[in-house]
């Protein structure tokens, strides 16, 4: 239960659904509530394809191209590291990488939920590296199968998020959500420096051993 809770944690703040909230109101002001509601869940279930596969299928990507899981802790410590002061200081892109071309294409097509909102808005470099990196640590039957509730309900999460996004944006405000956002942002950081840190101590140790 406590792998549970951790992942679940640690998947949620990476994710940052809260913050996904007003690009999604943005993105489907015009969209009736069965639509929206169908939007939602297929981004749930988008997001929750992407992170198994990653889970699962990641630690082959990185045996093919010959990276280490201390290489890989480290650049996806950075990566999120570098989302949450994004997130910290209120500098996080609305777009989160998409620029206004594609943003307008997005807005003109019927199904969004792929992209941009599961990739790369949701699922992006930072939570797959971080669950390759977890997968490495913890593999035996038992944890594969919290883990892989974990994935789930975060996935669920993100669809009740989303579904209610409309709500939220009126119930938070703009203020409430930048709030959520640099709370989790912190968060984020602890988590980026943690993984630097376990893959310096143990690229430390392999040496001196």
């Amino acid at each position: 239960m406590e792998l549970f809770i951790y992942l679940f944690a640690a998947l949620f703040s990476v994710l940052n659904p809260i913050g996904t909230v007003p690009i999604f109101v943005g993105l489907t002001q015009d969209d009736t509530k069965k639509e929206r509601s169908r939007i939602s869940l297929w981004t749930a279930i988008n997001v929750f394809i992407i992170l198994i596969i990653s889970f699962f299928i990641g630690q082959y990507v990185l045996e093919f191209f010959s990276i280490s899981i201390d290489a890989l802790r480290i650049a996806g410590g950075l990566i999120i590291v570098g989302s949450g002061f994004s997130l910290l200081s209120g500098k996080f892109k609305k777009t989160r990488g998409i620029n206004k071309s594609v943003e307008s294409e997005i807005q003109n097509r019927n199904d969004i939920a792929l992209t941009p909102l599961a990739m790369p808005m949701l699922a992006g470099p930072g939570s797959i590296s971080l669950l390759i990196a977890f997968y490495q640590e913890h593999h035996s039957t038992p944890e594969i199968l919290f883990s892989c509730l974990a994935i789930l309900a975060v996935a669920l999460v993100i669809f009740l998020i989303l579904r209610s996004a409309h709500y939220l944006a009126k119930i938070l405000g703009g203020s409430g959500i930048v709030a959520i956002s640099r709370i989790v942002g912190f968060i984020v950081i602890a988590i980026g420096i943690q993984y630097i840190v376990s893959a310096i101590i143990s690229i430390i140790k392999g040496n001196l051993m």
